[in-house]
């Protein structure tokens, strides 16, 4: 008999002890139906079937538009990003169109635990006095779960979209549309749910790898605040609030939560949240974190939403022309939300009015379908250069290096692989394509380095078998003078070849194949695997080897 494996081991303990603490809960607290009740109370049959409409509808999204089903550590991403308004396709499903399996359950996760807050404040029961459930179809409490919240939520997802800055993909604008309802109704209950949310993110990366073996190794990384869309989940957020306010300021005063629990509330999800990772792209894989900032404002935040949600209904501004006009505290602090708001979302407007430039791309290029897919380096990003935005010194019409992605019928233009990817990992698919069909195109570098010098390299697109060079770089100098003669690496779009250089003058020959040997102007080079070393006299020197690629 075959005895399970120390991982399957782990993965069962892990099960049983997680069981046994909710059955000790249990036990503990005798609930006897009191839990069901309360759910009952605001759920039909004690279910948030809206929140279980909206997981279900993002999941399928995954597996059957983005082909997560048949690929699902590859889903199609590029058609299905925000990228402007003149591809609608693009605004109707970026929002629930996700970059890869961890980004789809972090955001499930997450929208498992705010959702239902949100919808529980809400309720499919309506709280009025004297209204009747099934009076119309405001109150049926089957439209309500049904129609109306899957309804909300489709139409916030269109919203965090259509005033995203960028080609955003991905739900979270709408996870923090349902943080912010849940926030101003019960802010402790919501920073509870975000520290469920992480527990269950470690207990599920628990059981898919129940032992983990690291040890130091290069990686290629940006920021971790580089990538976060904040401006996106900022958005979401305060659409969150305002929809929330519009319940949670309809209860009794004594009701609503106090001052102190919806600043703390809102202090530690904003923290948590990373909600003060205000950065800018400057280019060339360069990003500027304006971290004093960003929590100052998330500590102003603070304070106006919890001035919002229990501001008094007495008048704080009144005109002096017969009280015509008069502002309250929570008035004040609303019109404050819905101004930071469209400031947030103004600039999407003017940005995502643009689409790709219809200029010809540098170098060659290999066509799938509409896509057109090269690569370049400085070259002025198409999606941006068409106008100029400038805050804080920094600017929008950036300098970009890499594989580059066009499709003139979709106003798509993008690095899908910056050109430091390309060098750390040597071979990157990069998939086009859209509703009912997928491409994979592949990037391959291959590259010599230089003694003391820089390095020499092409890059190649392959599709369906077929392969070509679509960029060389500049020679590289090897910095040792052998002889006084200079050495170079010529790349070139039939291989590599030798430069020897002179008083002026240079010769050229084919770089030696493994184990070969070649001479030029009283030089000898020999390649020994991936190294290729020069003999001069009795004196013999590596002068450059193969680029490595992790």
């Amino acid at each position: 008999m075959e005895l399970p494996g120390a991982v399957t081991v782990q993965r069962v303990a892990l099960l049983v002890a997680f069981v046994l603490s909710v059955v000790a809960v249990y036990l503990a607290d005798r609930p006897s139906g009191r839990w069901a009740r309360a759910l009952r109370r605001r759920f039909l049959f004690g279910v948030p079937w809206g929140s279980v409409v909206t997981v279900v509808g993002v999941l399928a999204v995954y597996l059957f538009v983005q082909g997560g089903l048949q690929h699902w550590y590859r889903p199609l991403t590029i058609p299905f990003r925000a990228w402007s308004y003149f591809y609608p396709l693009g605004v109707v499903t970026a929002a629930f169109a996700h970059n890869g399996p961890g980004h789809l359950v972090g955001n499930l996760v997450a929208t498992a635990a705010f959702a239902p807050l949100a919808e529980y404040a809400w309720g499919h029961f309506p709280r009025g006095r004297g209204t009747t459930s099934f009076g119309s179809w405001r109150t049926n409490p089957y439209v309500r779960a049904f129609v109306v919240f899957p309804a909300a939520v489709f139409v916030v997802g269109l919203l965090t979209a259509a005033f995203a800055l960028g080609p955003i993909i991905g739900f979270s604008g709408v996870v923090f549309a349902f943080a912010g309802f849940a926030l101003v109704n019960y802010p402790f209950s919501t920073v509870v749910a975000l520290v469920a949310s992480r527990v269950v993110r470690v207990v599920y990366n628990a059981v898919q790898t129940p032992q983990l073996t690291a040890s130091g190794h290069p990686a290629y990384v940006t920021p971790w605040w580089a990538d976060i869309a904040i401006q996106g989940h900022a958005f979401g957020l305060f659409l969150g609030v305002l929809l929330g306010l519009a319940v949670v300021r309809n209860r009794a005063p004594e009701a609503r939560p106090s001052a102190l629990r919806l600043w703390t509330g809102t202090i530690l999800f904003g923290v948590q949240q990373s909600m003060w990772a205000i950065y800018w792209y400057r280019g060339g894989e360069t990003y500027v974190l304006y971290r004093a900032v960003g929590v100052a404002l998330v500590a102003l935040l603070a304070v106006v939403v919890t001035v919002t949600v229990v501001g008094s209904d007495r008048v704080a501004l009144r005109d002096t022309l017969g009280g015509a006009f008069a502002v309250r505290p929570w008035q004040a602090g609303a019109a404050c939300l819905i101004l930071v708001a469209a400031v947030i979302s103004g600039p999407a407007v003017p940005y995502n009015l643009y689409t790709a430039n219809d200029d010809d791309l540098p170098g060659a290029e290999i066509d799938v379908r509409d896509y057109e897919v090269t690569y370049a380096e400085n070259v002025t990003n198409g999606m941006t250069a068409a106008f100029e935005i400038s805050a804080l010194g920094e600017t929008t019409a950036v300098k970009t290096a890499g594989v580059i992605v066009r499709s003139r019928d979709r106003g798509i233009w993008t690095t899908a692989v910056t050109k430091g990817r390309l060098a750390f990992d040597g071979q990157v698919p990069v998939l086009v394509g859209g509703p009912g069909w997928r491409e994979t195109v592949f990037a391959v570098r291959d590259g010599w380095v230089a003694t003391h010098g820089d390095t020499a390299y092409r890059v190649f697109l392959s599709h369906r078998g077929t392969a070509r060079v679509v960029y060389t770089s500049d020679p590289a100098r090897a910095g040792p003078v052998v002889g006084g003669r200079n050495i170079s690496i010529d790349p070139a779009p039939q291989g590599y070849y030798v430069r020897v250089e002179r008083d002026n003058e240079s010769v050229t020959t084919r770089l030696p194949a493994e184990n070969g040997t070649a001479t030029l102007d009283g030089l000898t080079f020999v390649r020994e695997e991936r190294k290729l070393f020069v003999e001069y006299g009795e004196t013999r020197l590596r002068i450059a080897k193969r680029e490595r690629y992790e």
